[in-house]
């Protein structure tokens, strides 16, 4: 009887968060605390991932005890959970989809430990997929950390090489840009430098070849920056932007023009989910502002067929039993003409 209870409660949640507002934007998830969501297309599929847990960080009890959930849907309308990743003693976080040249879909999610709500190390783990709905045990990248502290924030390929950054410690200032051949072995490729505490990072290639990074930083002015560097990769020209980010996100559309997305703040101070449209040379423009507020933002985005699909996550509307305000995961279609 409490499973069949459960199960219907769940049923409840879900048809609850199925409704779409005026702009189009539908809230896909809603169980406990969902966050930092991810969208890629895999096979004939769409897949969307985020950390499922009890609250931002921390627990009732003081635990923080994230886990990776993985949806599934044909015509991003229905929804179903194919996965839910853990580790035990780890905070799974900010899990990032992406699909390996020999045609897997991997996650890469960031493994926190705590002590007594002390961070004691951070530990990227990866998970891999052949079918879409048996995902490996999540399990260490193999990289040299800095003091046990690293962070990888999302996947790019290219030619057969992944891409992504990893920051550490946030007296470092220092990013360091790492490739990969097969998900699991990471090599450093350069350092970036760059003051006011550089962590979030997305990588993406221009039409000319060039890689672009989308830099959050969280001290000083806290603007995000660009990064733009011809191969090798190891000489960086880095453009301040005049706004910040928060959760960057990044998509080089047809015509080259950057489309990039995160938590920005309003004149109010109200932080909210926006787009921005611009180029390479950090000019930007406001596009959109999505439905959102309270703890929110962390975009994902999947450019195709002229369009834009958007997952986020927001906690505007959703509250647990108690009241507390609780995130849920939304999505977002809009025409890119």
């Amino acid at each position: 009887m409490r499973q069949f209870i459960s199960i219907a409660l769940a049923a409840i949640l879900l048809a609850g968060c199925a409704k779409k507002d005026e702009s189009g934007v539908k809230c896909i998830w809603d169980q406990g605390y969902s966050a930092f969501p991810s969208i890629t297309r895999y096979q004939d599929a769409y897949y969307v991932t985020f950390r499922e847990g009890a609250g931002h960080v921390f627990d009732e009890n003081g635990i923080a005890a994230g886990k990776t959930r993985i949806l599934r849907s044909k015509d991003c309308e229905r929804w179903e959970s194919v996965a839910l990743l853990s580790k035990e003693g780890y905070d799974l976080r900010d899990p990032k989809l992406s699909v390996t040249p020999d045609g897997r879909l991997m996650v890469i999610q960031g493994g926190s430990v705590y002590v007594d709500k002390v961070l004691q190390k951070q530990i990227p783990q990866v998970s891999f997929s052949s079918d879409g709905r048996t995902f490996s045990d999540p399990e260490p990248a193999d990289y040299p950390l800095h003091d046990g502290f690293a962070w990888f924030w999302r996947m790019t390929w290219c030619d057969g090489t992944g891409y992504t950054v990893s920051y550490g410690k946030s007296d470092s200032g220092k990013l360091e840009l790492l490739k990969t051949t097969d998900g699991l072995r990471f090599d450093k490729i350069s350092d970036i430098e760059l003051d006011g505490f550089p962590n979030e990072t997305t990588v993406r290639f221009l039409p000319d070849g060039r890689m672009v990074l989308l830099i959050r930083r969280d001290q000083g002015d806290k603007k995000a920056y660009l990064g733009v560097s011809e191969a090798p990769y190891t000489d960086w020209k880095l453009v301040p932007l005049a706004f910040h980010v928060g959760g960057p996100e990044m998509a080089v559309l047809p015509d080259g023009s950057l489309l990039i997305g995160g938590r920005g703040y309003l004149e109010d101070g109200e932080p909210k989910t926006c787009l921005w449209k611009g180029s390479a040379d950090g000019q930007f423009e406001l596009w959109k502002t999505l439905p959102s507020g309270g703890d929110n933002s962390y975009p994902g985005f999947l450019v195709e067929d002229g369009s834009l699909k958007v997952v986020y996550y927001s906690s505007h509307e959703l509250t647990f039993p108690d009241g507390r305000s609780r995130a849920g995961i939304y999505l977002a279609r809009i025409p890119l003409d």
